[in-house]
């Protein structure tokens, strides 16, 4: 008789991490948002495991934050201005986009996106009585074609989406060390719109 083939190795399966109960999904939550003014009570749509889930605090809110689809690790393409429509170069869905020209072949390009705070897990008593900061993260490209090539606004606007409750506005300036056409972030911090 032939002898039997050595059965392969199985793979060990790797223990999958237990999710969390909801009291440990509140916990963790509370931890890592930090202290909280009041009693903080959850309306009837969502659990603190539906929160631990979906991180709500203190990640970035844009909705496709890198519509073009550029690797900020890697140094901008040197290929220069495409001239194409911005929707052609990646996913800009959920961004409304228009181009105002400038003098010569210039253009400024604005990418606006209204974020519904409540569609991202945040519900009004969280946002009214705790006030928690907002983040949004964008980078620009040194492009040095000018001093601002970048500019990041954003508005807390109430439930009928015209009223401004807050406003955070920004015009980095970069200090030119450095290659041009590196990534800078918009903003010194992640957490970035301290609506209070």
């Amino acid at each position: 008789p032939s002898p039997r083939s050595p059965l392969s190795p199985e793979t060990p399966e790797l223990p999958q991490p237990k999710a969390p109960t909801e009291v440990e999904a509140r916990q963790l939550l509370l931890e890592e948002w930090g202290p909280l003014s009041g009693k903080l009570e959850l309306p009837p749509s969502l659990s603190w495991k539906l929160l631990f889930l979906e991180r709500p605090l203190y990640r970035n809110l844009l909705s496709s934050p890198n519509p073009e689809g550029i690797n900020i690790y890697q140094p901008a393409p040197p290929t220069g201005p495409t001239r194409k429509p911005l929707t052609d170069l990646g996913n800009f869905r959920g961004w409304y986009i228009t181009t105002e020209n400038l003098q010569g072949p210039l253009s400024w390009t604005v990418k606006e996106q209204c974020v519904n705070l409540l569609a991202k897990k945040l519900w009004e008593e969280l946002l009214d009585d705790e006030q928690p900061d907002i983040t949004v993260m964008d980078w620009f490209e040194d492009s040095r074609l000018d001093q601002c090539v970048y500019e990041l606004h954003v508005w807390l606007l109430a439930a009928d989406r015209r009223t401004v409750i807050a406003q955070h506005h920004v015009a980095p300036r970069t200090n030119g060390r450095g290659p041009p056409g590196h990534w800078v972030q918009a903003l010194d911090k992640h957490v970035v719109c301290p609506f209070m």
